[in-house]
């Protein structure tokens, strides 16, 4: 007797996985990704406060140190939220060709 109609079969185990190459990450990858890119860019916030309070002697140099420091926040928190672009996909639409007048010459039979 066969297997049936509606056998399932399990595949061999000496085949070898599919890889899919188009998939896109995880969400929590992409989460995580993110806070690492916040983390870090909050971090770059802290050294420049502190040689901000270091070369507060040199105001220019100060002041370029917390000119710095003040944007980072603000481009951290847009770094975090915003997520990876979607995939362009190609849609598969129908598109009629013109029909063209046949250029052949034809016999032409007078009666």
């Amino acid at each position: 007797m066969g297997n049936g109609g509606g056998a399932v079969t399990t595949p061999a185990k000496d085949s070898d996985p599919v890889l899919i190459t188009g998939a896109a990450r995880s969400y929590e990858e992409q989460f995580a990704a993110r806070k690492r890119k916040y983390v870090i860019m909050m971090m770059c916030r802290i050294p420049c406060l502190i040689l901000a309070g270091l070369t507060y002697h040199t105001w220019w140099l100060a002041l370029g140190f917390l000119a710095i420091s003040v944007p980072l926040p603000w481009i951290a928190v847009l770094v975090a939220n915003d997520r990876p672009p979607r995939k362009a996909e190609k849609v598969n639409t129908y598109q009629a060709e013109p029909t063209a007048i046949e250029h052949t010459t034809h016999r032409v039979i007078d009666g």
